[in-house]
């Protein structure tokens, strides 16, 4: 069964393989033993492509179920009697991940000498179960029901520009002067760039000139550090550009976002009967220093 789903999960009988030192022939000869013995087709096999049968989505579907509950029953009883161990896998965004919750994660090993950790970084949001993550933070609460999410931190995103860009440009009196100005704008699609300001719950929505659009938050620090134009951050992301005076707020009396006010950190993991001991101690931890870790930096 594990071959099987691990084969649908990975694409190929080649994937799949490698993940547990098998050829692809093997894996190809036990996922035929076992659709040989439940006497129906699970697979539709191509040259570049598995494909789930109607029977393959059901069997899919209910062996993910039966192995999730083979892991946390392990998991449970080996709680009990040794500390955590094995592998974190962690996903994070961009900017979060290099400037609060990589310094953090040392500190984190010398109380769990046998967890190691792997960090993967970007800006997209990955399905927990499918990429194979035990942990993810975002910025923003997730919506799925099969999840558990842990808000460490509150956050709001500011305006900044380097000392450079300001004493160059027009003055920056109020949102409206924003379309006279270069922005640093995060890449969320073809639509226009919709900045909101909100001051004394009076909100206003402007449509900001963007010279440059990325996907990545690091990408847009280094250009407005860089002189290149206003970008809209995460308090914590730039507080040690701020404290260094390589960028400067702009518009303070504004909240300022391009997507809710209600923003923070949240640590999110699949909801389950019982929760894997390295995933309970590493979000603890977190909760506990990533406060600590923004506080330093500002």
């Amino acid at each position: 069964m594990e071959l099987f789903v691990s084969a649908v999960r990975e694409g190929s009988f080649s994937a799949a393989g490698r993940r547990v030192g098998l050829s692809p022939a093997s894996v190809s000869r036990y996922v035929g033993e076992l659709e040989a013995q439940l006497g129906v087709q699970l697979l539709n096999r191509s040259t570049r492509h598995l494909g789930l049968t109607d029977a393959g989505k059901i069997f899919f579907q209910r062996t993910e179920q039966v192995l999730h509950g083979i892991e946390d029953a392990e998991a449970a009883a080996l709680a009990l009697q040794t500390a955590p161990r094995g592998t974190l896998r962690v996903h994070s965004r961009t900017l979060f991940g290099i400037k609060v919750l990589s310094p953090l994660i040392p500190g984190f090993q010398k109380l769990y000498p046998e967890l190691k950790v792997e960090l993967r970084l970007s800006e997209r949001r990955p399905q927990l179960r499918e990429d194979e993550f035990d942990v993810d933070f975002q910025i923003q609460a997730a919506k799925d029901a099969g999840l558990m999410q842990r808000r460490l931190l509150r956050s709001e995103r500011i305006l900044v520009a380097s000392p450079d860009y300001v004493g160059r440009m027009p003055k920056l009196r109020e949102p409206g002067d924003i379309t006279r100005h270069n922005c640093l704008t995060y890449w969320m699609g073809p639509d226009d760039v919709v900045w909101k300001f909100m001051r004394k719950n009076r909100l206003r929505e402007i449509v900001v000139p963007s010279s440059l659009s990325s996907n990545n938050g690091v990408v847009l620090c280094d250009h407005a550090v860089s002189g290149h134009g206003i970008a809209l951050l995460d308090d914590y992301t730039v507080a040690e550009e701020l404290k260094s005076g390589r960028l400067i707020r702009l518009l303070p009396g504004f909240r300022v976002t391009n997507s809710t006010f209600d923003e923070g950190i949240y640590a999110t993991f699949l909801q389950s009967s019982y929760l894997p001991e390295k995933i309970r101690v590493f979000v603890d931890y977190m909760a506990e220093n990533v406060p600590k870790q923004v506080k330093r930096s500002q």
